[in-house]
C-alpha cells in the first residue's frame, strides 16, 4: 500500500512537471513566433531551447537554492550561479547557431526576428528560471516555517513535561518531610496516651486526604489551603502546649480564588520547625489577604542565632515551585534578623 502511494505521488509529480514544461514550450513558440507565419520552425527552435531551460531551472531549484542559498552559503551560491549562467548562455548561443544553420540555411535574414535577438532569447529562458526558482524559494520557506513551528511545539511540550516532572519531584520531597514531622508528634502523644490523640488523628487524616488526593491538582481553592493550614496549626498547638502563640489573620478572602496546592503550608511548617522559643514562647504571626489581582501572605516567627541560614527543605522547594508555577508573577522576600525570621510572598493572578 505504501509503495503504491509513493508510485502515485511520483506519477502525479511527473505529470505536473510535464504539464508545466508543455505550457513553457507553448509560450516559447508563440513568443519567438511573433512577426512570423512559420510556426513549425519556431516550434523546432523552442524544442531545441527547452533542454537548456529545463536543465538550468532544475540546477537552480534542486541544487543552488536548497544546497547553497537556503543554507546561507552565499559565496558558493554566487560562484556556482555564475558558472550556471555562463554554461546556460553558451548553450543558448549554440541553439541560436543551430537555428541559423538548420532552420535558416545560413541565411541570417531567414531567421525569425526574435530568435536573432540574443538578449530576448536569453531573457525568455532566464525569466522561466527565475519564476520557478521564486516558487521553489517560497515553498522551502513555507516548509521551513512549518518544521520550525513543529519543532517549537515539541520543545514546548518537552519543557512542559519536564516542568510537570520537576513539580511532582518537589511535591514528593514535601510529602515525606511533612508527614515525618506530624507522625513524630502523633507518636509522642500516643506514648503519653493523651486524650487529644483521637482529635489529632482526625486532623492528620484531613491533611493526608489533602496531601494524597488534592495536591496532584494544578490548582485548588484558596479556602481549602487555609482550612488545612488551620488543621496544621491545631496539630502543632497540641505538640507545643502552652509554649506556642500563633496569630493567623485573614482579610478579604475571595472564595473563587485558586492557588497551587501545598503552596503556603510549607512556609507554616518551616516556621514551626526552625522557629525558636523566646522567653518560653514560640511566636508565629501569619497575615493572609487577597483580591482579584493579588495575594499577599506574610509569616514571621521568633528566631535564634543557632538556627540562622537553616531554612529547611520545604522553603527551598517552594522557591522552585514558585519559579515554575508563577514565573515573573510573584515576589518572595525573606528577612532574617537575630531574633526574627520573616517571609513575605506576593502573587499576581
Amino acid at each position: 500500500m505504501q509503495k503504491k502511494t509513493i508510485v502515485i505521488k511520483l506519477f502525479g509529480r511527473f505529470f505536473l512537471h510535464l504539464l508545466f514544461w508543455s505550457v513553457v514550450l507553448l509560450f516559447f513558440t508563440y513568443f519567438f513566433g511573433a512577426g512570423s507565419n512559420n510556426y513549425d520552425d519556431t516550434l523546432l527552435f523552442s524544442l531545441c531551447l527547452m533542454p537548456v531551460t529545463i536543465a538550468t531551472t532544475y540546477v537552480s531549484i534542486y541544487k543552488l537554492i536548497p544546497d547553497y542559498l537556503f543554507t546561507k552559503r552565499y559565496l558558493s551560491f554566487i560562484i556556482y550561479s555564475i558558472y550556471t549562467v555562463i554554461i546556460s548562455g553558451y548553450l543558448i548561443m549554440v541553439t541560436i547557431f543551430f537555428s541559423l544553420i538548420y532552420l535558416a540555411g545560413f541565411e541570417y535574414r531567414e531567421m525569425n526576428p526574435i530568435t536573432r535577438n540574443i538578449i530576448l532569447v536569453t531573457t525568455a529562458v532566464f525569466l522561466v528560471v527565475i519564476i520557478v526558482s521564486a516558487f521553489k524559494l517560497v515553498k522551502l520557506n513555507l516548509v521551513s516555517t512549518a518544521k520550525t513551528s513543529s519543532l517549537e511545539k515539541k520543545i514546548l511540550e518537552t519543557q512542559l513535561k519536564l516542568k510537570e516532572q520537576e513539580l511532582r519531584y518537589l511535591k514528593m520531597q514535601i510529602h515525606p518531610h511533612f508527614l515525618f514531622n506530624t507522625l513524630n508528634t502523633l507518636y509522642g502523644f500516643a506514648l503519653k496516651k493523651a486524650d487529644e490523640t483521637p482529635e489529632m488523628i482526625l486532623k492528620l487524616s484531613n491533611l493526608l486526604d489533602y496531601l494524597l488526593y488534592q495536591v496532584d491538582k494544578p490548582f485548588v481553592l484558596l479556602a481549602e489551603e487555609i482550612n488545612h493550614i488551620y488543621d496544621y496549626i491545631e496539630l502543632e498547638k497540641m505538640r507545643f502546649n502552652n509554649t506556642l502563640q500563633v496569630e493567623f489573620r485573614i482579610i478579604n478572602i475571595i472564595n473563587s480564588i485558586k492557588i497551587a496546592p501545598m503552596l503556603l503550608i510549607p512556609f507554616v511548617e518551616n516556621s514551626f520547625k526552625h522557629g525558636s522559643i523566646q522567653n518560653g514562647v514560640l511566636k508565629i504571626n501569619i497575615d493572609l489577604s487577597c483580591d482579584e489581582k493579588q495575594l499577599y501572605f506574610l509569616i514571621e516567627n521568633t528566631h535564634s542565632e543557632r538556627n540562622k541560614n537553616n531554612s529547611g527543605i520545604g522553603l527551598e522547594n517552594i522557591k522552585k515551585r514558585l519559579e515554575l508555577l508563577y514565573n515573573n508573577k510573584y515576589e518572595l522576600k525573606i528577612e532574617e534578623s537575630v531574633d526574627n525570621f520573616k517571609v513575605t510572598l506576593k502573587i499576581d493572578f
